[in-house]
């Protein structure tokens, strides 16, 4: 699969060093720096987008600027690609009018498009851009799934010794496109299946969360932190056979 992503700044690049460090070995990952500065309104974006990009499958744009979204119909259409992941860490970046506009204007070209909110939520089949069960979005497209298998809503499988209870192993089946998930899963081996999940959070908020820790109108809460909910989910599903059940008895009542 060839590749394209659309970047502004360190938020994109990191994206992208860890896609070329990890994807399948048929990938071919070029990166595409976007002008920094871009005016309020875009009355041509082919003004801003060059006459030549590699030949692309599918375009990833980690944008940093609202304007950005404008560009990738023209992106599309000079790179030949017919599928557009556009993440939505930062509604500042990609605001949820703007991409459901993006959506609509890929779609009357003939191209896919997810706007995945925050990235961590995308699978093979949705992606989430909100709290709410119809906020959770379907699509079909193999490009775009096919990036999903590697990279998205995080996917850990988890060892544990059921005599001691400890982790004795982990694999990513899904890493987060940043690396969060990779970075977590080497750190769990050895803990206990009791304290896992909360560890799993710990490393989450310790490892650099490139979502937004600004409230997101559409969850009530960050997106950090529903970055990291997702993560913990999937580890605590995984340990919680494992985990040691405490049982309170009740005191006796004082006779006086």
């Amino acid at each position: 699969m060839r590749i394209l992503a659309v970047i502004s700044g360190e938020y994109g690049q990191r994206h992208v060093d860890n896609i070329r460090n990890h994807a399948p070995s048929g990938w071919t990952i070029e990166a595409w720096q976007a002008p920094a500065l871009l005016p309020p309104m875009i009355d041509y974006p082919e003004d801003y987008v060059p006459d030549t990009f590699p030949p692309a499958d599918l375009v990833l744009c980690f944008g940093e600027h609202r304007g950005i979204a404008e560009l990738l119909p023209d992106v599309a259409r000079v790179s030949g690609a017919k599928s557009v992941l556009a993440a939505i860490d930062n509604e500042a970046w990609l605001p949820r009018g703007l991409a459901r506009q993006l959506r609509g204007w890929l779609e009357d070209i003939g191209v896919a498009c997810v706007t995945p909110k925050p990235l961590c939520s995308l699978t093979e089949t949705h992606y989430r851009i909100g709290r709410a069960r119809h906020q959770r979005i379907e699509y079909d497209d193999p490009l775009i799934a096919e990036f999903a298998r590697h990279f998205g809503q995080p996917e850990l499988r988890i060892m544990v010794d059921p005599d001691t209870r400890q982790i004795t192993g982990t694999e990513v089946q899904r890493d987060a496109v940043c690396g969060c998930a990779r970075y977590v899963a080497e750190r769990l081996v050895g803990l206990s299946a009791d304290d896992a999940e909360q560890e799993a959070g710990l490393l989450h908020h310790h490892y650099p969360c490139l979502a937004s820790m600004g409230i997101d109108a559409d969850y009530g809460d960050t997106l950090m932190h529903i970055s990291g909910h997702l993560l913990k989910d999937n580890v605590g599903d995984q340990v919680k056979p494992f985990k040691e059940v405490q049982y309170i008895s009740p005191g006796e009542r004082s006779a006086s």
